[in-house]
């Protein structure tokens, strides 16, 4: 029953340790608190097997006016007919025990029997019975009414407010409060209470998660009502003490009487509590709060009574989920909302893509951050390298979240993957360090019990902080379905992209194939009457010599001049088609030596112009098609020579940057305007009027760099003139 391995923080422990007291909470947490070995003295059990008395409290045969039970039959107590009824009871679907009104045999005393099945045993539970029987009718009118006030609470505060007033009615006890547990094993706040007015009010405090151990909320959760009679009570031990089948002692999971915890009591004892009472709040099967009720002076409540305080909680619990289904259902639609805006606004900008802003608004939280293409960004306090270390340990396809990361600003984190290359959203919460006040003052004295200086309401302030420390507010179920709504949401935008893009990039590549192919065609096939004009002018010329006249002459030299412009012109067509098709070899190219063979071509063409070529330092060698890295080199130093400056030095540096990595031609020439200098590289476009060749250089370049994968722009030297640069990612 007990998961105390592992429940207790060695943080915990060690704070416990610090407050000096000489108390093991781990005891408390280790305790069998379902094997005891005894029942409340106001009561008795008897286990039957196999027809026969097994087991019996030692007060049972003074109770019951029976002596010599152990061993004998069990009808020798209670007659047949309603031994069966019992066993009918004890087997029926209606829950895990039931109870009849019993009259033993031979004093004809009536008693109230608790009954159900424990380790192949007839548990039997004897309670002297009520006057008249009819305990529970006079119950069903406030209980009615009770239920019917509930129903009108129209949030979960309104209502356990109302359950604390009318369990108070019902039972007399001088305080009731409800708690809520923060989570399946953190600590409780009490959110309600109704209390005499010389007891201390608890409203709004908090109790540590130690205060009730793992197998204490498991036992919670089996049974929906626990009443101890008074803590001062001589437990009633079990005869035998230990099951001969076990070894241990009969397991009381579901007894009504069961003994109480040395712990408890001492707990109780300390904070003047005589005799208590606990209803369990559950949402599903687990356990979510608790109806605690403390009385001064010791108080035996009847079956009839518990079963209307255990209704009463079974219609609370039914009432607080549909309460908590109502606000995780606004709570759901305001996400949804939220989600439809941001997949609206990532359809329309597609090149947009996702960034923190509205994320926040999908899961509470105090800060969100996005990691796309390698690159975190974050909205909000949290510092970007702590978001980096956590995303680097978290698993990459599936959604992860935990709300004890152990620092301030980053406590908890719910990760949702958004793409194949770690792409996510991770939102964010800080510790969860609001005010809270806690039911003991760390400063007044621990008050002594039987067990030690410990176990008050309810030790000290640091025992919780080291144990909370770090933690943040956890993620809900509806924080966690949202989050993997949006997760699907945006796979499925995603999917829709992809198959967009195909598509284009299916229509594209088609269109390329037609571009290149009509140009290649057109230009090879415009050659040839171009070549016959330029031919027929040529012979006009020489057949005519000396008998034109001089206007028939400068028109014929325009012809050939023009013709040869054309013929520049579709040699540069045809080439810049041919990219489109050639392959690529990609080598490393020593940028030394592609500069040597690029200066055999443009060579002439800057020293005619007085232009100089350096070499910018040992630069790293460059992967790519050695015979295209040539042809961009010699277009860029060609350029380099057209657009020199008037006066001199005229230089030009090539060199490699480590980024990229980047190949830079920079030259101290006449320059380009910034606003043209996107437009330098549109074919057989030339910027400067009058300036010689076809316009198609830089074209050329830029299609050789974008076969490569990388990009080329232009961009101003430094004290003048243009830098190229042009990148080949490895």
């Amino acid at each position: 029953m007990s998961d105390a391995p592992g429940w207790l923080s060695e943080r915990a422990a060690a704070a416990e340790r610090e407050t000096g007291t000489t108390f093991d909470l781990t005891a408390c947490v280790r305790e069998p608190i379902h094997r005891l070995g005894g029942v409340q003295s106001h009561g008795a059990l008897i286990a039957v097997r196999d027809g026969r008395i097994a087991v019996l409290s030692a007060n049972a045969e003074a109770l019951l006016g029976a002596d010599r039970l152990l061993g004998a039959p069990i009808d020798r107590l209670i007659d047949g007919e309603q031994l069966t009824r019992l066993r009918h009871l004890a087997d029926a679907d209606t829950g895990q025990t039931g109870m009849m009104p019993v009259r033993v045999s031979g004093t004809g005393q009536r008693f109230d029997v608790t009954v159900h099945r424990a380790e192949g045993h007839l548990v039997l539970e004897f309670e002297p019975g009520t006057a008249t029987g009819d305990e529970f009718g006079a119950f069903a009118v406030p209980v009615r009414q009770a239920l019917m006030r509930l129903q009108r609470a129209g949030t979960v505060t309104e209502a356990v407010r109302a359950a604390v007033r009318e369990i108070k009615t019902i039972t007399g006890y001088d305080r009731v409060v409800a708690y809520r547990f923060e989570s399946v094993d953190g600590p409780g706040e009490v959110i309600a209470e109704d209390v005499a007015g010389d007891r201390e009010p608890w409203l709004g405090l908090w109790f540590p998660a130690t205060d009730i151990p793992p197998q204490a909320r498991k036992l919670y959760e089996r049974n929906w009502i626990r009443v101890i009679a008074d803590v001062g009570d001589a437990t009633a031990r079990l005869v035998p003490e230990a099951l001969p089948e076990t070894g241990e002692p009969l397991d009381l999971s579901l007894s009504v009487l069961r003994t109480v915890s040395p712990f408890h009591l001492e707990y109780l004892r300390n904070i003047e509590v005589t005799s208590s009472m606990s209803v369990s709040l559950l949402s599903g099967d687990r356990l979510w709060g608790l109806i605690a009720c403390h009385g001064r002076a010791a108080k035996a409540l009847g079956p009839q009574v518990r079963a209307a305080c255990e209704f009463f909680g079974v219609a609370l619990s039914l009432h607080l989920a549909s309460l908590r289904e109502r606000d995780e259902a606004t709570a759901r639609e305001r996400s949804r909302i939220a989600i439809a805006r941001l997949l609206e606004r990532i359809s329309v900008d597609l090149s947009g893509g996702l960034s923190p802003a509205g994320l926040g608004e999908v899961v509470e939280c105090d800060a969100v951050a996005v990691r796309s293409g390698g690159t975190v960004t974050v909205s909000g306090a949290t510092p970007v390298e702590a978001v980096e270390q956590l995303l680097a340990g978290v698993p990459p396809r599936e959604l992860w979240h935990s709300d004890r990361l152990g620092g301030d600003h980053l406590a908890g984190a719910l990760v949702l993957p958004v793409g194949a290359d770690g792409d996510c959203v991770a939102w964010l919460r800080a510790e969860r360090t609001v005010a809270r006040r806690w039911a003991a003052d760390p400063r007044t004295p621990v008050v002594l019990g039987p067990s030690g200086r410990r176990l008050t309401p309810r030790g000290s302030t640091a025992v919780f902080l080291a144990t909370v420390r770090g933690r943040s507010t956890p993620w809900s179920a509806n924080d966690l379905a949202m989050a993997t709504e949006l997760g699907r949401s945006l796979t499925e935008i995603a999917l829709g992209q992809a198959h967009r893009l195909a598509a284009l990039n299916t229509e594209l590549t088609r269109s390329n194939v037609d571009l290149d192919s009509f140009a290649h065609a057109a230009a090879h096939d415009l050659k040839e009457p171009l070549r016959g004009i330029a031919n027929y002018a040529t012979f006009i010329a020489e057949d005519t010599a000396g008998r034109l006249d001089e206007l028939t002459v400068r028109r014929l030299e325009s012809i050939q001049r023009l013709a040869g412009r054309m013929n520049e012109l579709l040699n540069a067509l045809l080439y810049y088609s041919r990219l489109g098709r050639t392959d690529l070899r990609r080598e490393p190219v020593e940028l030394r030596d592609a500069v040597a063979r690029a200066l055999e071509v443009a060579g002439p063409r800057l020293e005619a112009a007085g232009v100089s070529v350096e070499l910018a330092g040992d630069p790293p060698p460059i992967v790519a098609d050695p015979v295209l890295l040539d042809e961009i080199l010699v277009n860029l130093l060609v350029n380099a020579a057209k657009y020199a400056r008037d006066e001199g030095p005229r230089r030009v540096l090539v060199g490699v940057e480590q980024a990229g990595p980047t190949l830079f031609v920079q030259d101290n020439g006449i320059g380009m305007p910034e606003h043209l200098r996107e437009q330098a590289f549109d074919l057989f476009r030339r910027l400067h009027p009058g300036a010689e060749g076809s316009g198609a250089g830089l074209a050329i370049v830029r299609r050789i760099v974008e076969r490569h994968g990388g990009q080329v722009w232009a961009a101003e030297s430094p004290g003048g003139g243009t830098t190229m640069r042009a990148t080949f990612p490895q």
